[in-house]
């Protein structure tokens, strides 16, 4: 019996030794790194649901970074047009913006910049060693809102481009038009074979404003025309600005522009040019991506050969405009990291890993594939190695088509500034203000923007 207490005794002891041993192993044992950490970021998407591989783009996009970033759970809310816009402005006065959110330079996304919402990514920017990849406009902290780099862009944009459809114009027997008496005259001769001239999503108020509009103020009022007005050298209601309000009423007037493009929104005005119902067509570059080729189905809104017939330039000249063959353009959207998360820690570092990924080389390249881009941020991307439709290689070869590009409205003045210059645009359109009325109510919006600055 007493060598068997003692033999039980020793192997207690053995036993406890062993259970200290892996105790303190255990609380020895060194915490997850940031790697292995489960990190869970909320993002607020930009998604276009009607263009062409939008659907294949979120598995292409998002599910590819979740696979390869398993440590990261993706709460991702998915926006369009202005209930995106909306929602921003309803987290950023919350202030419980996501972690990660598409974003503008300025113009929409004022508000982020203002109050400075999004952090400076150019340290993070500097210490990956990613200043000789991107474009220098990129990292411009000019172009910026805030007077600082807010967003990693994933391209340069064209917020005016001017599809023409060869094929309705030559069935009406007529040529691209190249000035604005051109245009004027083919009206009556398209009207004749059911063709409207020019189609439009003017129901949407910020498209004349910056599809259109920013490229007359431009063209009459000259490169660096609203630098003069932010510098009170110049008012939106002096002649330059105001011939280009009267300009958009000639539009209107002489029918180039009808006023059923006011009851037109953003989502049908592409189903209505694929079905040939216009000549023409005004909208961004970034339209390209609505007509290609659905990868997940296999259709376009415009096939390929139809394609060979669309035409991607700029608005015709203008009689009495300072500048001509020009349009409006801007830096493009990107993605930006929410201000207030801790610097240095795994969710700043996950946050901008996302950023990083999303403005990348991988998913520029797939973007410009797609149509969702035509000028990419980065400077790596061969354009010549990918497949790509007839309208894409026309939009991307949009730049050799104008000669100078000057400022978008939106993405210069504030949201208390160009919000009434908006809706006067419509209201030149539907008749019930006049231009100079809409010039007026523009300047008292901006001298009262200014004076609270």
């Amino acid at each position: 019996m007493k060598k068997f207490f003692l033999a039980f005794l020793a192997l207690a002891v053995s036993m406890g030794i062993v259970l200290t041993g892996c105790q303190k192993k255990k609380e020895s044992a060194p915490a997850a790194s940031p790697a292995e950490q489960k990190i869970t970021l909320k993002v607020l998407n930009y998604y276009d649901l009607t263009s062409a591989n939008a659907a294949e783009g979120i598995a292409r996009v998002w599910d590819t970074y979740t696979v390869s970033h398993p440590n990261v759970v993706i709460e991702r809310e998915d926006l369009f047009n202005d209930p995106f816009h909306n929602k921003v402005e309803a987290y950023a006065a919350s202030g419980n913006l996501p972690d990660v959110m598409y974003a503008w330079p300025s113009g929409r996304s004022t508000t982020l910049y203002a109050n400075r919402l999004l952090k400076d990514l150019i340290p993070l920017i500097q210490k990956d060693g990613l200043t000789s990849v991107y474009r220098p406009l990129a990292l411009d902290p000019s172009q910026f809102a805030g007077g600082y780099v807010g967003i990693l862009t994933q391209g340069l944009t064209s917020s005016h481009a001017f599809y023409v459809n060869k094929a309705v114009l030559a069935d009406a027997g007529l040529q691209p038009a190249t000035t604005y008496d051109e245009l004027k005259a083919q009206v009556p001769i398209l009207k004749a074979k059911g063709y409207d001239t020019i189609l439009m999503a003017n129901k949407d108020t910020w498209v004349m404003q910056s599809c259109l509009f920013s490229l007359i103020a431009g063209r009459f009022g000259g490169a660096g025309w609203e630098q003069k007005i932010l510098s009170g050298q110049a008012k939106f209601t002096d002649s330059d600005f105001l011939n280009a309000l009267q300009f958009v009423k000639q539009l209107y007037d002489d029918k180039v522009l009808s006023q059923d493009t006011l009851t037109t929104d953003y989502g049908t005005v592409t189903g209505l040019f694929a079905q040939k119902k216009g000549a023409y067509l005004i909208d961004g570059d970034w339209r390209v991506g609505a007509f290609i080729t659905d990868k997940s189905s296999g259709v376009a809104l415009v096939s390929p050969a139809d394609q060979e017939n669309i035409l991607i330039t700029v608005f015709p000249d203008i009689p009495g405009a300072k500048l001509n063959k020009s349009t409006s353009g801007i830096l493009g959207t990107g993605w930006g990291v929410r201000a207030d998360i801790p610097s240095g820690s795994p969710q700043e570092a996950a946050a901008w890993d996302l950023v990083k990924y999303l403005s990348g080389k991988d998913v520029l390249t797939y973007q410009l594939s797609v149509g969702g881009i035509s000028t990419p941020s980065r400077t790596d991307i061969d354009t010549s190695a990918l497949s790509l439709e007839p309208m894409q290689k026309s939009i991307i070869a949009l730049p050799a088509q104008y000669t100078a590009s000057t400022a978008v409205i939106d993405g210069v003045f504030a949201g208390p500034v160009y919000t009434p210059l908006n809706d006067g645009l419509q209201a030149i359109g539907l008749g019930t203000q006049t231009p100079e009325q809409v010039a007026k109510a523009t300047q008292d919006a901006f001298d009262a923007w200014k004076s609270e600055q």
